[in-house]
């Protein structure tokens, strides 16, 4: 018990912990739900002591102070993903966008071109041999922990242990503060709405019984994950689940016994949901977490045969084009994993990429199937990579047509007050 020793000599409070922060250092916050709060309101609280630190993070819930106005001759804030809690300091660029395909962020910490002096992580308490696991997200956080010289573990009794690829052994930290606290979690959505709901069933007709599955959050992957009741042996190969994954796995519908990789295990790398799910994760052996660099690996992906990987756009053009991190030229969010698992999909033997969106926006007075996309739109799936895009009006196929085929297929599925103009479009551009 050696290592029992260690720990209690490292543990101490916030204030104390975060004093290993200094002006010019590179920190890295635990993402998602496992936001280490009171780590991060230590550090903010040194604010006039600290000049130029950089915070590095996916999405993230909860506190994220370090981008108010008032800290930024202290703080500045690189998103490799884009939040609601920081979302206006990027616009007002008080903050930094990285864009970046989430199976890549481990690797660019590893080779240090994204510096980590120091990573504040949220993780269960040591387990008999002195283990603690990443709980509730590994993600990239496992290799910032690895390449940062000072590791502040805040360790909660009330994280879920998760199993896998998952671990952090108490000798790497370097300074510990006991919490006994929830874990943040992700709003839930009172009902989904009929148009995801629609949504969610055209792309259920995509999936066949032993199909491995990929989704994120929101409410159309809610819609598809009710629209799959009636499917037999699904498998889960996701950088996340939620709650109505773990209602499928209760009833019986996930089983993961027909995946071809990890057969009998779902495969993730976070998890952002209700205490539900984290009471689902806890101890579970039939469920491995790994970071995103291998579970996000377009290789590792197609090693599923049947591989559906379901994922969100804002617009998608005539040309199939897919825009999903921004505004026109407002950057809203970030590349995160479509493509990783859009193209580990292509390649997987029976699989089947899907980009899913609502046929408007803003109450019906937008098209989100475009003649072009908006000016300074970005694009994160490119056209050649689309095989299916699903709106409430149908599924267009899209892989190995030419321009006038394509656009044919996304009029059809576009909302009917807008296909005679997105017609007259496509005819000034003979497309049609």
């Amino acid at each position: 018990m050696h290592w029992f020793e260690t720990y209690r000599r490292r543990v101490t409070t916030a204030a104390d912990a975060v004093s290993h922060i200094r002006s010019g250092h590179h920190v890295w916050i635990h993402a998602g739900c496992s936001n280490p709060e009171e780590l991060v309101r230590a550090m903010v609280a040194r604010a006039g002591e600290l000049r130029d630190v950089e915070v590095s993070h996916l999405l993230t819930f909860g506190c994220a102070d370090y981008v108010e106005p008032r800290y930024s001759g202290s703080f500045r804030h690189r998103a490799l993903f884009i939040g609601a809690n920081v979302r206006q300091a990027i616009h007002e660029g008080r903050a930094d966008f990285v864009p970046i395909h989430l199976s890549e962020v481990p690797r660019l910490i590893a080779s240090g071109r994204l510096v980590v002096d120091v990573a504040l992580i949220h993780i269960t308490p040591p387990d008999e041999h002195g283990f603690c696991s990443f709980g509730v997200g590994v993600d990239s956080t496992k290799a910032a922990a690895e390449r940062a010289a000072v590791v502040i573990a805040l360790v909660n009794r009330r994280m879920p242990r998760s199993l896998g690829d998952a671990f952090i052994h108490v000798s790497k930290l370097t300074q510990v503060v006991e919490v006994d606290r929830p874990i943040l979690e992700l709003p839930q959505r009172a009902e989904v709405g009929d148009t995801a709901l629609r949504i969610g069933r055209h792309i259920a007709g995509l999936i066949a019984d032993g199909a491995t599955l990929q989704m994120g959050i929101g409410e159309i992957p809610d819609a598809v994950l009710l629209s799959l009741t009636d499917k037999r042996h699904l498998g889960i190969h996701t950088e996340m689940f939620s709650d109505g994954m773990v209602e499928l796995f209760e009833n019986g519908v996930v089983t993961n016994e027909a995946k071809t990789l990890h057969r009998g295990k779902i495969i993730a790398s976070f998890v952002l949901g209700s205490k539900k799910t984290f009471d689902f994760l806890d101890n579970n052996p039939s469920i491995e977490f790994h970071p995103s660099d291998y579970v996000n690996d377009p290789l590792i992906v197609a090693q599923n045969e049947k591989m559906v990987a379901i994922n969100s756009a804002i617009a998608v053009d005539l040309t199939g084009q897919v825009c999903a991190d921004s505004i026109g030229a407002s950057i809203y969010s970030g590349f995160g994993g479509q493509l990783d698992f859009i193209r580990g999909a292509s390649r997987s033997k029976g699989g089947k990429p899907v980009i899913a969106l609502p046929a408007t926006a803003k109450d019906g007075a937008i098209s989100r199937i475009t003649d072009t996309l908006a000016e300074g739109s970005g694009v994160v799936t490119t056209r050649a990579d689309v095989h299916y895009v699903v709106t409430e009006y149908g599924v267009a196929s899209l892989h190995g047509k030419s321009l006038r085929e394509r656009s044919r297929e996304l009029i059809a599925i576009a909302h009917p007050s807008f296909r005679d103009q997105l017609c007259s479009a496509a005819r000034a551009r003979n497309l049609l």
